[in-house]
């Protein structure tokens, strides 16, 4: 195949999230290949010119116009204020999906109980411009300084507080560290140069982009299931099947039979499975969703 003249230059955050975006990608039916230490992994969709950067960084690049499009957290875009147009939210982090927060902690054994007894101390984050804007809004006055690396670390010892990014809250409990408030929820969003969104073949092809991911997205969790039964057995096995809209049924070429599919909730299924067998239904398949598109 003749490798095509249009280029859409994509930019995947490096780090936390490299993995997590990958694997949607993929399910998503646009696989990246990457080694370690690789900034440039191939992509086997040739319109797709992908690079590896830092999601701190994302926001200002694809503003400035160096990439077309990119994914990142929405709290780098606010503490950026880069100018680009969110094309979607993508709700996954790390290891899970669901937003992820930035919190206000500090030693368990310190005497801070609220952002107020935070007055003339002095807090470490990565997220500078945000916490600032947070205590501004609170009217506290600290000094707010930028963390390198070792955030947790520090509370307690170089300084009194820290603002930290969180998933579960784990690793700040398995450092003696306590949460005092929250200051931000983030999620993921996939976002495009303003510029470049204008440009006709490369707005329909982020948004073929966004459609999968979202498609990748919604399927997470969910399985397919496919029953024969019998049209007398129909209403007992519809009063077990939850679903996301009525089922698909379909006749068989055995009179009196008929196919059912439809989609469920993978958790529920272990449970689902014997009930459905119980009230009449045969040849029970599940199977994996990638994608499911509303």
């Amino acid at each position: 195949m003749p490798k095509t003249n249009k280029i859409l230059k994509l930019g995947l955050p490096k780090g936390s999230l490299q993995e997590s975006t990958l694997e949607l990608f993929r399910k998503a039916g646009i696989r990246v290949y990457s080694s370690n230490r690789s900034y440039f992994p191939y992509c086997d969709d040739e319109e797709i010119e992908v690079m590896l950067i830092r999601s701190q960084e994302m926001a200002k690049y694809v503003q400035d116009g160096l990439f077309d499009a990119g994914i990142t957290g929405q709290d780098w875009i606010l503490e950026t204020g880069a100018n680009v147009k969110q094309i979607c939210e993508l709700i996954y982090a790390k290891s899970g999906f669901k937003p992820v927060r930035w919190v206000l902690a500090v030693p368990e054994s310190s005497k801070v109980r609220s952002i107020q007894d935070l007055q003339n101390k002095t807090v470490a984050t990565e997220l500078v411009h945000c916490v600032k804007k947070y205590f501004s809004k609170n009217k506290v006055k600290a000094k707010i300084e930028y963390s390198w690396g070792a955030t947790e670390a520090k509370a307690g010892i170089l300084v009194d507080a820290i603002v930290e990014l969180t998933e579960t809250g784990r690793s700040l409990k398995a450092n003696q560290l306590r949460i005092v408030a929250d200051v931000l929820s983030s999620t993921t969003r996939f976002i495009a140069n303003k510029q470049s969104w204008q440009d006709p073949w490369k707005r329909e092809k982020m948004e073929n982009i966004a459609i999968l991911l979202k498609g990748a997205l919604a399927a997470e969790g969910m399985v397919g299931l496919k029953m024969n039964l019998r049209e007398n057995d129909l209403d007992r096995i519809m009063g077990i099947l939850p679903s996301l809209k009525r089922p698909t049924v379909s006749p068989l070429t055995i009179s009196g039979w008929i196919a059912l599919e439809v989609v469920v909730e993978e958790k529920v299924v272990k449970k689902m499975i014997p009930e459905l067998k119980r009230a009449g239904a045969q040849g029970i398949i599940e199977y994996p969703l990638n994608k499911l598109i509303a």
